[in-house]
């Protein structure tokens, strides 16, 4: 890998990100009330795009802002702008990876043709509420115009379709909720809040949320693995694979991921058990096999469509075998147009060889060739074996490139570490299919119980 590819500075980001920041900005006070101790973040944003095909509504609707008379169709404009900025810095940055790990990528596929709308009447409803927040800005948020959302996201929920931009929505409206009133907030998740406001923007176009364009998959599954992500109330395992077709054509990089609502008492290692039901490729994981797929759906952008029964379990497969000798040549699926964002930079890479450092606040750094990238130990989950010290302790490692505060950096999967003289691999997803592990056995039982203990609640509820 050439690292040091990663350490030169890309032209022209920095460019970009000043003019979503200073968009971003504008957004505390309401885009219609532009704070003259700055430069307006709409002027800044139409600056940035001139000489696209976005310049000329992006030009305009900026100026509406700056006269305060801009309308909704204005701060779709500017949503619009905000995220062909950011995709061209997602681009740009993915371009660099893929230059220090050499590796391909596929073609776009031809956009999904937009189906009928029927509901148009909501998407109209969700675009009136998100320029309402637009107009009264961060600062003017109450609890009278947050609660706007809730009558649309209950009209959404029920129709698939929809359901997308419903639970958006329904997320960025709690979280505004819990920072009621503005006026009295001390700080702002400025970026956040404004990737979803542009986002929820945009998903309010006909159109723009059409269903992926998809095909099939016929061949092995190679899996890398897992990507586990937990919240109070839900939780998620992604898992990251090398495809290699049945035709004999050039392996892929794929994903296939599975999401479960959980109690908060559920932790760790207990959130296996609400997901193994779902997705057969845990086991597989779990136990070092491959899976054959026969007529799996996915995506363009590389996401397996997960139906069990069209996968059954293969041969052993080592995931650091894998790494080796299918990774550097998998070719990587093109990112969906809406998926443009550096936030979504995830990109699977097999790294040797360095050294590991450790310094006074606790921050570990891989030096690969000379170049230091930080070593994201926070996402390592507590539902797995893998720990901060045996990443630490490694000498070779399965990640994913990120990208996060300007720099690149990695967040391990699963390490090579030497164990009694002997080298042993250890997984971060290593117990997706249920272990002897004394630590993860004790999760699981604790799992067990609590789930328990809310069923017979659930019960006694129901009951009165």
């Amino acid at each position: 890998m050439r690292a040091d590819l990663l350490a030169e500075p890309v032209e022209g980001l920095d460019e970009a990100l000043d003019a979503v920041d200073a968009f971003d900005r504008s957004l505390v006070a309401g885009l219609l009330r532009p704070q003259s101790a700055e430069p307006a973040g709409p002027t800044a944003l139409a600056q940035a795009v001139a000489g696209t095909p976005l310049a000329g509504r992006v030009a305009e609707a900026a100026g509406k802002a700056a006269a305060g008379a801009a309308g909704e169709d204005h701060f779709v404009a500017l949503a619009a702008g905000r995220t062909a900025l950011l995709g061209s810095v997602h681009d740009a940055l993915l371009i660099r990876i893929e230059e220090a790990a050499g590796r391909a990528r596929g073609e776009a596929a031809a956009p999904a043709a937009p189906g009928g709308q029927p509901t148009a009447n909501l998407l109209t409803a969700a675009r009136a509420w998100l320029s309402d927040l637009a107009r009264c800005g961060w600062q003017g948020i109450d609890h009278e115009v947050v609660s706007g959302a809730a009558e649309v996201v209950a009209a959404m929920l029920p129709d698939p379709s929809l359901r997308r931009l419903a639970t958006l929505l329904d997320g960025f409206a709690a979280e505004l909720a819990a920072s009621c009133p503005g006026a009295s907030a001390e700080r702002f998740p400025v970026r956040r809040w404004a990737d979803l406001w542009s986002r929820g923007m945009l998903l309010t176009v006909p159109g723009a949320a059409v269903a992926p364009v998809t095909g099939t998959a016929d061949g092995r599954l190679l899996p890398l693995g897992i990507d586990v992500q937990e919240h109070a109330t839900a939780a998620q395992a992604q898992v990251h694979a090398v495809f290699e077709p049945a035709d004999g054509s050039a392996p892929r990089l794929v994903r296939a991921g599975v999401s479960v609502p959980k109690p908060d008492t559920v932790v760790g290692a207990g959130i296996w058990q609400l997901m193994r039901p779902h997705m057969s490729l845990l086991a597989a994981v779990g136990e070092g096999r491959s899976m054959q797929l026969t007529a799996m759906p996915v995506t363009a952008e590389g996401d397996l469509l997960w139906s069990d029964e069209h996968a059954r379990p293969g041969e052993p497969a080592e995931a650091f075998a894998t790494a080796r000798v299918a990774l550097p040549s998998a070719v990587a699926a093109v990112t969906a147009p809406l998926d443009r964002h550096p936030a979504r930079i995830a990109v699977p890479v097999f790294l040797e060889g360095y050294t590991a450092r450790t310094d006074d606040d606790g921050v570990l750094t891989f030096t690969v060739a000379g170049v230091e990238l930080t070593v994201d130990t926070d996402r390592i989950p507590a539902a797995g074996p893998l720990t901060p010290e045996a990443v630490a302790r490694s000498s070779a490692c399965i990640a994913l490139i990120r990208w996060d505060a300007g720099t690149f950096g990695v967040q391990p999967l699963a390490v090579e570490t030497t164990v009694r003289k002997k080298v042993t691999s250890v997984h971060a997803g290593a117990w997706a299919g249920g272990t002897a592990d004394k630590a993860g056995v004790r999760a699981e039982k604790a799992a067990t119980d609590a789930a328990k203990v809310l069923s017979e609640r659930a019960g006694r509820l129901l009951r009165k």
